[in-house]
């Protein structure tokens, strides 16, 4: 017997994007969650090819300046793959770029410099540093063959790099723990992106896994406006004055209780506490997951403040700042995410505020699920990507407005509820331009352009049952979605 089908609508006034699964009761459908909607999820079969079994390694993102339109860069053992995150509910895999020798590199890098990418791996030979013309994906949509994309360049003089990181305030890029200069940072000259050019390196401190380089502007005045290295050197933590790459000068190192490897850490936003991840000492000593706040006020003498313990045993990993939060891919645990308002407190300096779990089997100390986050998108869209599940879209809950404009009285819609097709009618004589309906996982089951009638009959009674959004596009630009 053929069911019934029954949509029901209602007016949200601020609403302009759902999310595509809410985290409710703690779940976002399988993922365990805390104030984090998942909005997408791209798997890894989909973003690298199948040669050996890739994985997700570390991920950046790119804001075209132009269009303001948001991309992934997604990178994985055996290349870097390319998503259009513009609208999180349907992104666009847009392609990948291989590797540079063909091998698999379960360490693969990259960050941005201005509209072009730079993508180090590790233990895959002759790689070298690859740079890609990010303004390539413009327009692109979806398409259904594989788009395989080759490097605009690759800078030569290294082969293996654990790692890059980027001042973008001197268009120089740190590569550290390469074949050279005993795994301490290489300086690069990336102004002219495409003719990548070598300004020395560092050795005297052996090597680096991770850093973070900035203009200084801290609390500690004799360094105003220096260039600081801060690397994480498996053993210690040090502190360079790089500002001459002819002269580098060491300031100081930084040692702890319980070192396992000495992984990667951030700076505050103020430059004046750095939060250090070890990423063995789960393992080596039984602890919860530690996260080390240190005082940076004097970079001479840096001292720790305060030592914060995670709820469970999972691994931390990668860690970033964005203005008072903190947002650690914590392996298994997934994403968590930290208020920083006491962060200078000699206890309860970090309060955890949510997460998003991308491995919902368990939180143990072992290697799996969310390697990296980028939280740094305008839209506050937030990018995870996970060693086997590949590329999540979340966003905080209960932030999905817009500032377009949402008026009640100018659509109505009926029957509502209604067991097959619905009827949304313009009021005031108001066009619409496009309508789009989704289902409430986010996948759009029916779109329709160039509408310029006052009312329309949606065909969608042969879909699944269920809850639908229905998108209106006026002439004007503005809103409305109907639930």
């Amino acid at each position: 017997m053929k069911q019934k089908l029954l949509f029901f609508f209602s007016f949200f006034l601020s609403v302009s994007v759902f999310a595509q699964t809410p985290c409710s009761n703690g779940f976002a459908g399988a993922y365990p969650c805390n104030g984090y909607d998942l909005l997408s999820h791209t798997p890894v079969s989909i973003l690298a090819n199948t040669l050996g079994t890739p994985e997700g390694s570390d991920i950046w993102g790119w804001t075209d300046p132009t269009t303001q339109k948001e991309y992934a860069i997604v990178a994985m053992t055996n290349s870097t793959a390319f998503v259009d995150v513009s609208d999180p509910l349907n992104p666009f895999y847009l392609g990948r770029m291989d590797t540079e020798n063909g091998g698999t590199s379960f360490w693969r890098d990259v960050k941005i410099y201005g509209n072009y990418a730079f993508i180090v791996a590790d233990n895959v030979g002759a790689h070298g540093m690859q740079v890609f013309n990010l303004t390539r994906l413009r327009g692109l949509k979806g398409v259904p063959t594989v788009q395989t994309y080759t490097a605009d360049a690759v800078y030569n003089t290294v082969s293996s790099c654990h790692n890059i990181v980027i001042n973008e305030d001197t268009a120089v890029a740190y590569l550290v723990g390469c074949n050279n200069f005993s795994g301490g940072p290489n300086f690069v000259d990336i102004s002219n992106p495409l003719n990548p050019t070598s300004l020395g390196g560092y050795a005297l401190e052996g090597y680096t896994h991770d850093a973070q380089v900035v203009t200084y502007n801290g609390p500690d005045t004799d360094y105003t406006g220096r260039e600081i290295f801060i690397g994480s050197n498996a053993t210690k933590v040090v502190i360079l004055d790089v500002t001459d790459k002819n002269n580098v000068i060491k300031i100081s190192d930084v040692f702890y209780s319980q070192i396992g490897y000495t992984h990667q850490g951030w700076f505050t936003e103020d430059q004046r506490y750095f939060l250090l991840g070890d990423e063995s000492d789960e393992q080596d000593f039984g602890v919860n997951t530690r996260t080390l706040i240190f005082d940076f006020q004097d970079l001479d003498n840096p001292v720790l403040s305060s030592t914060y313990s995670g709820p469970s045993k999972a691994i931390d990993h990668n860690g970033y700042v964005k203005g008072n939060e903190f947002f650690m891919a914590s392996y298994r645990a997934g994403m968590r995410v930290f208020d920083l308002t006491n962060v200078g407190a000699s206890s309860n300096s970090l309060n955890e505020i949510g997460y998003f779990d991308t491995y919902p089997d368990n939180d143990g100390t072992a290697f799996n699920g969310a390697w990296s986050v980028y939280p740094y998108f305008a839209s506050g869209n937030i990018l995870i990507n996970d060693i086997e599940r590949g590329l999540f879209v979340i966003r905080k809950s209960g932030t999905l407005s817009t500032p377009d404009e949402v008026f009640r009285n100018e659509f109505s819609i009926s029957p509502n509820p209604a067991q097959s097709n619905p009827l949304i009618k313009v009021l005031q004589n108001t066009l619409i331009r496009t309508i789009d309906v989704y289902n409430i996982l986010g996948k759009k089951v029916f779109s329709r352009q160039n509408i310029n009638r006052d009312q329309f009959v949606l065909p969608i009674e042969n879909q699944a049952k269920g809850i639908y959004i229905v998108k209106i596009n006026r002439v004007n630009s503005k809103k409305l979605i109907i639930r």
